[in-house]
Protein backbone atom coordinates (compact mmCIF):
# COMPACT_ATOMS: atom_id res chain seq x y z
CA UNK A 1 0.00 0.00 0.00
CA UNK A 2 2.77 2.46 0.92
CA UNK A 3 4.68 1.50 -2.20
CA UNK A 4 1.67 2.31 -4.43
CA UNK A 5 1.24 5.71 -2.78
CA UNK A 6 4.95 6.45 -3.11
CA UNK A 7 4.85 5.40 -6.76
CA UNK A 8 1.87 7.70 -7.46
CA UNK A 9 3.57 10.63 -5.74
CA UNK A 10 6.72 10.03 -7.77
CA UNK A 11 4.72 10.03 -11.00
CA UNK A 12 3.03 13.31 -10.03
CA UNK A 13 6.38 14.89 -9.13
CA UNK A 14 7.97 13.83 -12.41
CA UNK A 15 5.00 15.11 -14.39
CA UNK A 16 5.39 18.48 -12.68
CA UNK A 17 9.10 18.52 -13.40
CA UNK A 18 8.63 17.78 -17.09
CA UNK A 19 5.84 20.32 -17.51
CA UNK A 20 8.08 22.95 -15.87
CA UNK A 21 10.85 21.99 -18.30
CA UNK A 22 8.42 22.36 -21.19
CA UNK A 23 7.37 25.84 -20.06
CA UNK A 24 10.99 26.83 -19.56
CA UNK A 25 11.83 25.65 -23.06
CA UNK A 26 8.92 27.64 -24.49
CA UNK A 27 10.10 30.73 -22.59
CA UNK A 28 13.49 30.16 -24.18
CA UNK A 29 11.77 29.81 -27.55
CA UNK A 30 9.89 33.06 -26.93
CA UNK A 31 13.15 34.85 -26.14
CA UNK A 32 14.76 33.38 -29.25
CA UNK A 33 11.90 34.64 -31.43
CA UNK A 34 12.05 38.06 -29.73
CA UNK A 35 15.80 38.27 -30.43
CA UNK A 36 15.26 37.43 -34.08
CA UNK A 37 12.51 40.04 -34.45
CA UNK A 38 14.58 42.70 -32.66
CA UNK A 39 17.51 42.26 -35.05
CA UNK A 40 15.56 41.62 -38.23
CA UNK A 41 15.50 43.97 -41.21
CA UNK A 42 12.76 43.31 -43.77
CA UNK A 43 12.84 39.49 -43.43
CA UNK A 44 14.54 36.74 -41.40
CA UNK A 45 17.82 35.24 -42.58
CA UNK A 46 17.92 31.64 -43.78
CA UNK A 47 19.48 30.62 -40.44
CA UNK A 48 16.74 32.49 -38.55
CA UNK A 49 14.06 30.81 -40.69
CA UNK A 50 15.52 27.41 -39.84
CA UNK A 51 15.50 28.29 -36.13
CA UNK A 52 11.94 29.58 -36.32
CA UNK A 53 10.68 26.50 -38.15
CA UNK A 54 12.34 24.30 -35.55
CA UNK A 55 10.49 26.19 -32.84
CA UNK A 56 7.20 25.99 -34.80
CA UNK A 57 7.57 22.23 -35.16
CA UNK A 58 8.74 21.46 -31.61
CA UNK A 59 6.99 23.87 -29.26
CA UNK A 60 4.14 22.45 -27.23
CA UNK A 61 2.38 25.82 -27.04
CA UNK A 62 0.20 26.78 -29.99
CA UNK A 63 0.79 30.52 -29.58
CA UNK A 64 4.56 30.06 -29.83
CA UNK A 65 4.08 27.87 -32.91
CA UNK A 66 1.91 30.52 -34.58
CA UNK A 67 4.30 33.35 -33.79
CA UNK A 68 7.36 31.44 -35.02
CA UNK A 69 5.58 30.61 -38.28
CA UNK A 70 4.40 34.19 -38.77
CA UNK A 71 7.91 35.58 -38.19
CA UNK A 72 9.47 33.05 -40.57
CA UNK A 73 7.11 34.30 -43.30
CA UNK A 74 7.72 38.02 -42.79
CA UNK A 75 8.71 39.89 -45.94
CA UNK A 76 8.77 43.56 -44.86
CA UNK A 77 5.66 42.84 -42.75
CA UNK A 78 3.63 39.83 -41.66
CA UNK A 79 1.55 38.32 -44.46
CA UNK A 80 -2.24 38.05 -44.23
CA UNK A 81 -2.10 34.59 -42.61
CA UNK A 82 0.47 35.81 -40.10
CA UNK A 83 -1.59 38.86 -39.22
CA UNK A 84 -4.68 36.71 -38.72
CA UNK A 85 -2.73 34.27 -36.54
CA UNK A 86 -1.31 37.13 -34.44
CA UNK A 87 -4.82 38.53 -33.97
CA UNK A 88 -5.96 35.10 -32.76
CA UNK A 89 -3.07 34.87 -30.28
CA UNK A 90 -3.78 38.37 -28.96
CA UNK A 91 -7.50 37.54 -28.56
CA UNK A 92 -6.88 34.17 -26.85
CA UNK A 93 -7.91 34.41 -23.20
CA UNK A 94 -5.50 31.64 -22.15
CA UNK A 95 -2.42 33.17 -23.85
CA UNK A 96 0.12 34.57 -21.37
CA UNK A 97 0.87 38.30 -21.44
CA UNK A 98 4.41 37.83 -22.79
CA UNK A 99 3.12 35.74 -25.72
CA UNK A 100 0.47 38.36 -26.49
CA UNK A 101 3.08 41.13 -26.32
CA UNK A 102 5.28 39.31 -28.83
CA UNK A 103 2.29 38.72 -31.12
CA UNK A 104 1.48 42.46 -31.00
CA UNK A 105 5.05 43.32 -32.02
CA UNK A 106 4.92 40.84 -34.92
CA UNK A 107 1.52 42.19 -35.99
CA UNK A 108 2.93 45.75 -36.09
CA UNK A 109 6.27 44.83 -37.71
CA UNK A 110 7.00 47.07 -40.71
CA UNK A 111 10.47 46.59 -42.28
CA UNK A 112 12.03 46.49 -38.81
CA UNK A 113 11.01 46.64 -35.17
CA UNK A 114 10.32 50.16 -33.93
CA UNK A 115 12.15 51.51 -30.90
CA UNK A 116 9.02 50.90 -28.80
CA UNK A 117 8.79 47.34 -30.12
CA UNK A 118 12.48 46.77 -29.35
CA UNK A 119 11.83 47.89 -25.76
CA UNK A 120 8.98 45.38 -25.48
CA UNK A 121 11.15 42.64 -27.00
CA UNK A 122 14.00 43.38 -24.59
CA UNK A 123 11.58 42.92 -21.67
CA UNK A 124 10.45 39.47 -22.75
Amino acid sequence: MKFELTKKLLVIALAGLFSQFSLAQDDSDLKTIAGIVAGMNHFPSDADKATLMGIAENSERRGIQLIATAVSNIAHAANAEGKEAMSQVIAAAQAPANVKALAEVVLGFNHMASDDAKAVLAGL
